[in-house]
């Protein structure tokens, strides 16, 4: 097992170096900088996003090492973490509503776009439920194979959402706030303890070790995030990374959203398109009442609530929250629990349908 492992990171290793990832880079940054001259919100994501999707979709061969997007979600981690204080844990209390608003919503997601998908796109009863949840693409991908479900289905339903989401939401902040992406250029990033820097990274990869174990769900930013959140709070190590480092890993995650399409057929996107729209539509209309609910329990701007609900995307989304200052630690935790709650309910519904069926 031990042996698997070294030669699955080692082949992983390589891969940064292989012409797949290199190719990506090479398309990738150009169109973040052409995206950034035109003004298109959230530049240095969208741009990479959508130049790897369509060379993905039309047979280029490109890659994203799982070890490149590891770093990046530790990144962007230490980014929240540094939002944790003490006063965060006292705010918790009052999240318990938003909590529970969220596993209505979830449930009231499954049974909506599931009836939608079974009626309207000829989907089976557990592929509609696992692509009707809103999220959790990669737990529900290893349950619904599974259950001998069709994973293209499910897959690519969520892709195309995700795709929409994520294009959607930076038009309607910059639209609807005077946030612009995050930078500040007063700070004096060289004068910190550089010393914490790496008790903050030696601290995340144990609780990420520790986390996967227990199969607590997004463990590569749950686990920095308690990291950096203990560390912080105990006063034992506190470092603010450079704001630039976001456009880093806005490129990246969106360079890996369109690198999912590498399997893809055109074909196979075109056959699921109109549903998986009308899908996301519903999702989205339900995620906007939810958000609007939770305007009743939590003194939280409206957009910030929008991002907290938003049907997929924990680590997009996050990054969404940090570049533009909407109180990451909040959506985070929203994201987390949502991804909580979406294992814990739909193994439910299996359960229930299978013995409807009995």
């Amino acid at each position: 097992m031990i042996n698997h492992q070294i030669t699955f990171y080692l082949n992983n290793a390589k891969q940064v170096f292989s012409i797949k990832f290199v190719t990506v880079l090479i398309i990738s940054i150009p169109s973040a900088i052409i995206a950034d001259y035109f003004n298109i919100p959230l530049a240095w994501f969208l741009g990479p996003m959508i130049i790897t999707s369509i060379a993905a979709l039309l047979g280029l061969k490109i890659i994203m090492p799982k070890i490149v997007l590891s770093f990046i979600l530790i990144i962007l981690g230490l980014h929240i973490g540094n939002y944790i204080d003490q006063n965060l844990f006292n705010q918790m209390l009052d999240w318990i509503w938003t909590s529970l608003i969220m596993l209505f919503y979830i449930i009231i997601c499954i049974l909506v776009v599931a009836k939608y998908l079974q009626k309207f796109a000829s989907y089976g009863e557990k592929a509609s439920i696992f692509s009707a949840a809103p999220g959790a693409l990669g737990p529900l991908m290893i349950l619904a194979e599974n259950e001998k479900t069709d994973l293209s289905q499910v897959a690519t339903s969520h892709l195309i959402r995700l795709i929409i989401i994520i294009t959607v939401i930076p038009f309607i902040i910059v639209n609807n706030t005077d946030n612009n992406v995050l930078l500040n250029d007063e700070f004096n990033y060289l004068a910190q303890n550089h010393l914490n820097l790496i008790l903050l990274i030696i601290a995340s990869l144990f609780f990420i070790f520790v986390f996967d174990k227990i199969r607590i769900p997004a463990a590569l930013l749950s686990g920095t995030l308690f990291a950096s959140g203990l560390l912080q709070i105990t006063d034992i190590a506190s470092y603010k990374l450079p704001d630039e480092t976001i456009n880093f890993c806005l490129l990246i995650l969106g360079s890996s959203v369109g690198c999912r399409f590498a399997e893809k057929t055109v074909k196979e996107i075109a056959n699921n398109s109109l549903h998986s729209i009308v899908a996301t539509t519903i999702l989205v209309i339900l995620g906007l009442v939810a958000a609007y609910i939770a305007t009743f329990f939590v003194e939280t701007n409206i957009l910030t609530l929008i991002l907290s609900f938003s049907p997929g995307g924990i680590y997009e989304v996050a990054v969404i929250a940090i570049a533009f200052d909407l109180d990451p630690d909040f959506v985070a935790f929203h994201h987390i629990i949502r991804l909580l709650f979406i294992l814990f309910t739909v193994p439910i519904f299996l359960r229930v349908l299978e013995k409807i069926k009995k």
